[in-house]
């Protein structure tokens, strides 16, 4: 049943998405984005983290030592997360390459770009 949920979401998000997108964006698909977040740290420039380890578990932090939200991440096709959290509900986003800058694109079109990819220890 999640999976059905995911791939409706991951539907949803891919439409939505596309109102922000600009043309400079290159959508990516599951293998880049799969190397982009898999076993990876992905800092925003408000400090906020995402935490995509390898086994598909999801952590996110607005900042370090603050509230964290956990969940699990599936990646879909042209860029699109879809992330179903312990507590509170679903969600799907898409990552986009915005020339050299990874960028996540939230369903209502806001952008929010990488500071820094850090792979996990």
């Amino acid at each position: 049943m999640r999976y059905l949920a995911a791939v409706v979401l991951m539907s949803f998000t891919i439409a939505a998405t596309a109102q922000g997108m600009r043309p400079s964006d290159t959508a990516l698909d599951e293998a880049r984005l799969s190397a982009a977040l898999s076993g990876q740290v992905i800092e925003f420039f408000d400090g906020s983290k995402s935490y995509y380890y390898a086994d598909g578990s999801y952590i996110y932090t607005y900042v370090d030592g603050g509230e964290t939200w956990d969940g699990t991440y599936v990646l879909g096709p042209q860029g699109s997360v879809c992330v179903d959290f312990v507590v509170s509900g679903s969600r799907c986003d898409t990552f986009v390459m915005d020339g050299d800058r990874l960028v996540l694109i939230i369903a209502d079109g806001t952008r929010f770009p990488v500071r820094q990819r850090l792979a996990m220890q």
